[in-house]
């Protein structure tokens, strides 16, 4: 059963940090990639990082490197996105998906025509 379940969105002040988690099934875990996109009101989607879940080789928007971590825990079937120095552009609903296919984190991050699988998201508030 493929399902990918996200968590730890909420409102932090420009400056401040979240984490996200992305818990998935076993099934869809198997897959290739997990990745993070985000979608701000009246933008298109946007991928945020992503790591290949067999070698742990990570890639991020440009956007965002420096700032953020994706890191996983295969024990436990979760995908963790580390949010620091949080800026008011980072508002946006954050997706968690997962890829099958073979190019799914390439330098600059993920394309979301990559990813087979999606989470429902979970909204992220920066103010300033």
């Amino acid at each position: 059963q493929v399902q990918l379940v996200e968590s730890g969105g909420g409102s932090v002040q420009a400056g401040g940090y979240l984490r996200l988690s992305c818990a998935a099934s076993a099934y869809t875990y198997s897959s290739n990639c997990m990745g993070w996109f985000r979608q701000a009101p009246g933008k298109e989607r946007e991928g945020v990082a992503a790591i290949y879940t067999s070698g742990g080789v990570t890639n991020y928007a440009d956007s965002v490197k420096g700032r953020f971590t994706i890191s996983q825990d295969k024990a436990k079937n979760t995908v963790y996105l580390q949010m620091n120095s949080l800026k008011p552009e980072d508002t946006a609903m954050y997706y968690c998906a997962a890829s099958t296919r073979p190019f799914c984190a390439p330098v600059g991050g993920p394309r979301q025509y990559e990813y087979n699988y999606w989470g429902q998201g979970t909204q992220v508030t920066v103010s300033s």
